[in-house]
């Protein structure tokens, strides 16, 4: 029997092209074929909205698909956490993750809803904002040392703000009285702006917060700045000493934002996810328009911010359950 030859090309062409298409590296290679929802678990406005943005625009540009920021904010990051880490490990859900949130909260509540460890897939680590220690005019303070000295000289004295109870600011206080061994009183408030207010106006002592709130401020006169709590001098206070050159090394309160993926979700969809957000983070608009936000731009790639994330669990646990510090 003969058998017409373009027949038989065009059926195995087909069955080619059906076995190709079903295959995993064809289908990791597409990624991503639909927009991307990249999960916030904060409201609009802050550093955690803005990484997200700023991350989302350049993937959107790198991929040629949309990632579509999602806010879902409550519970102390807790809702927006637990969103992603019950979606279905594919990349079409991501966590644009808070380390406030992230090391913090599986210490603060008893039943977040979600694991920092087993309920994500790390993929890498894309800003960090460095915090500042600022106290009032009036303290009769002029460096970190001559605050250490004088808190010592007057245990209990000495009061400092925060943005709430279990906040970053909050535990990065109870950071500094365990390391300088001093004592002050914690006055938590509803949010920074207020708490920053309060420090103006000298009704409290002392206050670590991000540069944008403070630089303004530090350059009028109103308040006045200490040391920066991090390794380096930030960009917008360079005339800032850091912590260890202000004589207490060891102290550095360093915020971290992140992107995470449910956990299971294929390698291949987190490395390609990884290398995008890596070039990202490496282009001049980036690192332009995050260090003009107060924080900078540093990258890790997923088995480094695996490690990270566990070395960061481990610390502020620590530094936590040494201050008894837990979340109603």
């Amino acid at each position: 029997m003969m058998i017409d030859r373009r027949r038989l090309l065009s059926l195995c062409s087909l069955f080619l092209g059906s076995s190709l298409l079903g295959s995993p590296a064809i289908s990791q290679s597409t990624y991503p074929n639909r927009p991307v929802t990249v999960v916030v678990p904060s409201a609009p406005g802050g550093s955690t909205d803005f990484t997200a943005r700023l991350l989302g625009e350049h993937l959107s540009r790198r991929f040629g698909q949309n990632f579509i920021v999602e806010n879902a904010g409550g519970a102390a990051g807790n809702i927006g956490n637990t969103k992603v880490a019950r979606a279905a490990p594919d990349g079409y859900t991501l966590l644009l993750s808070y380390s406030g949130f992230h090391v913090a909260n599986p210490h603060l509540f008893k039943s977040p809803g979600w694991d920092p460890l087993t309920s994500f897939a790390p993929i890498a680590l894309a800003i960090r904002a460095p915090h500042v220690v600022i106290v009032r005019k009036g303290l009769p303070v002029t460096d970190l040392t001559s605050l250490v000295a004088y808190a010592k000289a007057n245990p209990g004295k000495l009061n400092y703000a925060s943005s709430g109870n279990g906040s970053i600011q909050h535990i990065g206080a109870e950071q500094l009285k365990q390391i300088a061994g001093i004592d002050m009183q914690h006055v938590p408030y509803r949010g920074a702006g207020p708490a920053m207010q309060d420090v103006v106006s000298e009704t409290i002592d002392l206050f670590i917060t991000t540069p944008p709130s403070a630089v303004g401020l530090v350059q009028s006169g109103a308040v006045r700045a200490l040391a920066m709590a991090a390794g380096e001098r930030h960009p917008s206070m360079m005339d800032v000493p850091t912590t260890a050159e202000a004589g207490l090394p060891g102290f550095e309160l360093v915020a971290w934002f992140a992107l995470y993926a449910p956990a299971g979700t294929p390698k291949a969809i987190v490395d390609s996810l990884a290398k995008a957000t890596e070039a990202a983070v490496a282009s001049p608009d980036f690192v332009q328009r995050a260090t003009t936000n107060g924080t900078y731009a540093a990258f890790m790639n997923p088995d480094q911010l695996a490690a990270f994330t566990k070395t960061e669990l481990e610390y502020w646990g620590k530094v936590i359950t040494a201050a008894k510090i837990k979340v109603e």
